[in-house]
């Protein structure tokens, strides 16, 4: 006798119920399935086969992207179209009124689809999404209420994908205030070592970034080294030769040499040589140092003025170099285009401690001029400028970034905070160090005592110490605006209390300001912003006696910034799958059973059926 064998048929169904929390990551570059590849998005029920489409590697399950064209939402019913579908924050859009290259969610480019022209869009300029991919295999109906996907991977398999949407762990906690009560306490638990660095390494990116050192190449010796440009450090300003130059950062640097013995010094040292500021080439784009022998990616130095080598005549160093003046030509992520130079040159009598004084100009000029299609009445297309009046440089859109100046506010006037700066003998100079955001810094130099009483003097040294005018405010976020105050906080003033001093011709003046910034990271994790949470003067003084005899006292001013961030707590585990049966499996044994009960009793049916059941079970186990 032939007995048939019942199979059983596994069903399954993916539940994702609201309270579940995904292992999500964000990536800020690549392609996540879009509509227009992977077919129609459904927000519940059974995934339709005609969304089902070859993926691209970028596309593989489990990993998290980033949408090349952002797309703005419609509704139905609704024909306008948003002629700028571009996200309500842009990091990258740091230049107002103008537009920034690959920089795809800045307005001011007029592009609807910024893809066709930029070459890439830089990250957090696009839309991220978070999904979660299984078998498609293993799902007969979907319940998630987040809108899901069907398609194939590079395999060929099938996968189901969530979109998921659940926003309380993607932001950073919300911090507290900072006021005077909790500034120390907050300081001391987040703060570390000021001046600390890590060496890390890492390819090399394929374009300048602003502030990225300028890599340069010397084929006589084959060595590749950092565009310089000398700086001043200490209470002498001596030359610091190893300062590297700034991408995009356009500005001058004065420094001093002492020579012991000029006579020797003259012909032999390569900071008095015209020839050591140009021989050699300067690499298009980092990139480039990968390929050395590739000259495409090498810009050579073109001379603008004569230079002439150092000369000793009798007692005197003809043509020494007194300034230096770099001219370099950008063209966007294209990278260096061209770089000239010009010199200064001066005559030094030869005697012993003589000195030079040198000034380092580097001028950067970015060779793209930006035209706004517009269309005539005749239907013809036509090309306008774009002319626009800046309000000034951006630190930030809307967070700060790391190198950035950090903007104060003094009256209604916005500028950036400063540090002391030294000149010739390191006395205070009339300049000042910009104070870049995020980079710990010390400045010193000599404060020449005038005559005057002790208030006057107190009075003139604080306005030294922190700059002119007197920063009031600290913006919280890289693009404040000078006329909303809310965007501004106030800078904490610790000063120093006066001492009853029972000495007549003693004064207790400032000698030291340390400027600390409390900033934190805020919103997505995907897309950090930093703001500034608090700032605080705290100045150090001392007792001259006979402060009128005194003739000059050192002064030092130093920025800490210290990291506050409070990161969310860590997802508890990956969405569990729910495994159910249909609710009437059971039902038709126990109709069978109880039928077979009511109608006769020793009736083989039941029996019969529950062998078959088992021997369908054991069959499954077996196979």
């Amino acid at each position: 006798m032939c007995i048939p064998q019942f199979l059983m048929l596994q069903v399954f169904v993916l539940m994702l119920p609201k309270g579940a929390r995904p292992q999500s990551s964000f990536f800020p570059s690549g392609a996540v399935p879009t509509p227009s590849v992977l077919g129609p998005v459904t927000p519940g029920g059974t995934p339709q086969s005609s969304s089902v489409e070859t993926a691209t590697p970028q596309d593989v399950p489990g990993i998290f992207t980033v949408d090349p064209t952002p797309l703005t939402p419609s509704t139905p019913g609704n024909k306008t179209t948003d002629l700028f579908p571009v996200l309500p924050i842009c990091i990258c859009d740091l230049t107002p009124g103008a537009c920034d290259l690959n920089c795809c969610c800045d307005r001011d480019c007029y592009l609807l689809h910024p893809r066709t022209v930029f070459s890439f869009c830089l990250p957090g300029s696009v839309r991220s999404s978070s999904w979660v991919c299984v078998d498609n295999s293993l799902i007969f109906r979907s319940n998630s209420p987040f809108p899901s996907r069907v398609f194939t991977d590079s395999n060929g398999i099938r996968q189901f994908c969530v979109l998921v949407n659940n926003s309380k762990l993607n932001y950073f906690q919300k911090l507290q205030k900072v006021n005077t009560t909790n500034f120390q306490a907050l300081a001391a638990e987040f703060g570390g070592e000021s001046f600390s660095s890590a060496l890390q390494t890492q390819l090399p990116p394929p374009f300048y970034r602003a502030g990225d050192p300028i890599l340069t190449y010397f084929p006589k010796w084959s060595v590749i080294s950092l565009l310089r440009q000398p700086a001043g450090v200490g209470a002498g300003g001596l030359c610091a030769k190893s300062n590297p130059a700034g991408f995009l950062e356009s500005k001058s640097t004065t420094c001093t040499h002492f020579f012991k013995n000029l006579a020797s010094s003259c012909t032999l040292d390569p900071a008095l040589d015209a020839a050591s500021y140009y021989n050699f080439t300067v690499l298009k784009i980092p990139r480039g140092m990968t390929d050395l022998q590739n000259i495409k990616f090498q810009v050579p130095v073109t001379l603008l003025s004569e230079a002439t080598p150092p000369l000793l005549v009798g007692n005197t160093c003809q043509n020494a170099v007194s300034q230096v003046i770099y001219d370099i030509e950008t063209n966007g992520t294209f990278g260096i285009q061209k770089v000239s130079v010009s010199f200064g040159q001066t005559s030094l009598t030869v005697k012993p401690d003589v000195s030079l004084q040198q000034e380092f100009i580097i001028h950067f000029r970015v060779r793209a001029l930006l035209h706004r299609g517009l269309w005539g009445k005749n239907g013809q297309a036509s090309q306008q400028s774009i002319s626009t009046t800046l309000t000034g440089p951006r630190s930030g859109n809307p967070g700060y970034i790391v190198g950035k100046p950090l903007l104060v506010l003094s009256g209604d006037t916005s500028h950036s905070m400063t540090l002391l700066q030294s000149q010739g003998y390191g006395t205070c100079s009339v300049k000042r160090h910009e104070v870049q955001f995020g980079v710990n810094a010390i400045s010193g130099c000599k404060f020449r005592l005038m005559e005057a009483d002790c208030s006057h003097l107190q009075q003139e040294i604080y306005q030294t110490l922190h700059g002119k005018p007197t920063p009031e405010h600290v913006a919280i976020f890289g693009n404040a605006d000078p006329a909303q105050k809310g965007g501004w906080t106030r800078i904490l003033n610790s000063s120093c209390n006066v001492l009853t001093m029972n000495c007549t011709s003693c004064c207790f003046i400032p000698v030291s300001l340390e400027i600390q910034v409390l900033w934190a990271y805020v919103g997505l994790q995907s897309n950090p912003q930093a703001q500034v949470s608090g700032t605080r003067f705290l100045y150090q003084c001392k007792t001259i006696p006979d402060y009128q005899q005194v003739t000059e006292v050192h002064l030092t001013t130093l920025v800490n910034f210290v990291d506050i961030t409070q990161k969310p707590e860590p997802p508890r585990g990956q969405p569990k799958i729910d495994w159910k049966l249909p609710f009437d499996f059971f039902f038709p044994f126990k109709v069978a059973f109880s039928r077979g009960v009511d109608s006769q009793k020793g009736s083989v049916s039941p029996i019969l059926i529950l062998c078959l059941f088992l021997l369908g079970v054991f069959n499954l186990e077996t196979t």
